[in-house]
């Protein structure tokens, strides 16, 4: 089982990638995401956002609004979490 202060020290370090993306389109997505839904994440959530931190923004965007086809691997709850889009309007305000 994992140590939970490794946990949330991975959690705080995606934060900052999601929110550090270069673009602020991209920040206002990645990170509003991250912000809405991180703190509930477990292990395998974890992982599976790292993965897609290590994709282009582009292709993350494309994902999120249904432009492109995400890869299997990165297919599930969690995309189709980002898929909704009810994070980004939070973090605009």
């Amino acid at each position: 089982m994992p140590d939970l202060t490794d946990l949330d020290f991975r959690r705080r370090r995606l934060s900052f990638r999601a929110w550090h993306r270069g673009t602020r389109e991209a920040d206002l997505m990645i990170g509003g995401f991250a912000e809405k839904y991180a703190a509930g994440w477990g292990l395998a959530e974890i992982d599976w956002f790292e993965a897609l931190l290590d994709s282009q923004d582009v292709d993350i965007m494309a994902w999120a609004i249904g432009k492109a086809q995400p890869p299997e691997y990165l297919q599930g709850e969690q995309m189709a979490a980002l898929q909704r889009l009810d994070y980004v309007a939070k973090a605009m305000r």
